[in-house]
């Protein structure tokens, strides 16, 4: 290849870049951080947002859900925060529950100054968008589904007491790999977490933790089954991530928390 022929190929190329930078440079844009490795944008992203916000993603290579393996990994997400910010990220969201509620209440609340410190940008976690979902619907006692083995659920029972609520119930699947189990069919999810919250009926929310749970189309049913509103970690950390851009984050006919304007 001779030089003048590769010289127009390293600025055509630095021209496509920076057309796709100027292309995306007047939309909101989230970068979200997941578990495991090479973890695209979840479907749920465009379902609920199908316009006016973008999506980047980037994984830290989580393997399991156990203790040990969050904080292998958790050194990972501050790097990983930087490269999204480059990428032209607005806001940060850390997109895995368990990874950010696994020590407590005050590391997930410094986990979001670290990356903001990182970043220069506004940052939230999953476990936080379960948090403001429950508070916009004045939620207190909780029962909580979760696809985790004990100690994990255990752990976010911690969490959410430490957050200013009240576990009347909780129960998991007992997933630690979900490579090993095999993916959750919705109906049997919906039976699960329903059968949860039948075993504490007097809580006033449903929680069902895992953002490996496809939940979305289950929130409304599992409202109308229980009667209380269902805050679940993707739809509700997607929700809460949002509006750290400037929108709402309303989006209708996903239960009550999504429904508010």
């Amino acid at each position: 290849m001779t030089n003048s022929r590769r010289q127009f190929l390293q600025i055509a190329s630095a021209g496509a870049v920076l057309g796709a930078a100027v292309g995306h440079a007047d939309v909101p844009t989230l970068g979200m951080i997941f578990p495991p490795a090479n973890y695209p944008v979840p479907p749920e992203a465009k379902l609920l947002y199908p316009h006016g916000v973008r999506f980047l993603a980037e994984g830290v290579g989580l393997q399991k859900m156990t203790a040990e393996e969050y904080d292998r990994v958790f050194v990972r997400i501050l790097p990983a925060a930087r490269k999204l910010a480059q990428e032209g990220a607005n806001a940060i969201s850390v997109m895995g529950t368990s990874l950010t509620f696994y020590k407590g209440a005050e590391y997930e609340h410094q986990l979001k100054v670290n990356v903001t410190k990182a970043t220069g940008l506004p940052s939230t976690t999953m476990s936080t968008g379960i948090v403001e979902g429950l508070k916009s619907v004045n939620a207190r006692k909780l029962a909580v589904a979760t696809a985790y083995d004990d100690d994990v659920s255990h752990r976010l029972k911690v969490f959410l007491e430490e957050s200013g609520f009240e576990v009347v119930s909780v129960k998991g699947l007992g997933i630690v790999s979900f490579k090993d189990r095999g993916p959750v069919t919705p109906q049997e999810l919906l039976n699960f977490s329903a059968s949860v919250h039948e075993g504490a009926p007097k809580t006033d929310a449903l929680v069902i933790s895992c953002g490996g749970l496809k939940t979305l189309d289950l929130i409304v049913p599992l409202e109308k089954r229980c009667k209380v509103p269902v805050v679940s970690s993707t739809p509700h950390a997607l929700w809460a991530s949002v509006r750290l851009l400037g929108l709402s984050g309303h989006a209708a006919g996903y239960g009550r928390v999504l429904a508010e304007p």
